[in-house]
């Protein structure tokens, strides 16, 4: 049947966002931690010290959620090219049309994920 290009270009699609979303948060938390090396704050007592930890703990977090997604929709395109998308790898039946309109990057079936 071969990999359905619409679905392959969706995946792309995000997959180049994603890419740019990592780009601009690694040049975020470069910038936070450089301006952090400039200003000698007191994280715990100074006000401002507080903010740029939260700043660079959140900047920090985005990033390995977006290395996550990444991570996901290289696996989704892996699997459409193998002619394995939509499979459930715990059970092995088909995953939702729904499912896999909404996460993409689904591997299991609604069962299975619970």
């Amino acid at each position: 049947m071969g990999p359905d290009p619409e679905l392959r270009s969706a995946l792309l699609a995000d997959r180049a966002g994603t890419a740019n979303r990592i780009a601009a948060l690694t040049a975020d938390l470069e910038a936070i931690v450089e301006a952090s090396r400039l200003v000698a704050t007191d994280d715990e007592h100074d006000p401002e010290g507080a903010t740029i930890a939260f700043e660079r703990s959140q900047t920090t977090t985005f990033l390995e959620d977006a290395h996550k997604h990444l991570a996901d929709l290289d696996s989704a395109l892996d699997r459409l090219e193998a002619d394995d998308f939509g499979r459930c790898e715990i059970c092995g039946n088909p995953i939702a049309a729904g499912r896999l309109i909404a996460r993409p990057t689904a591997r299991t079936c609604i069962d299975c994920a619970t």
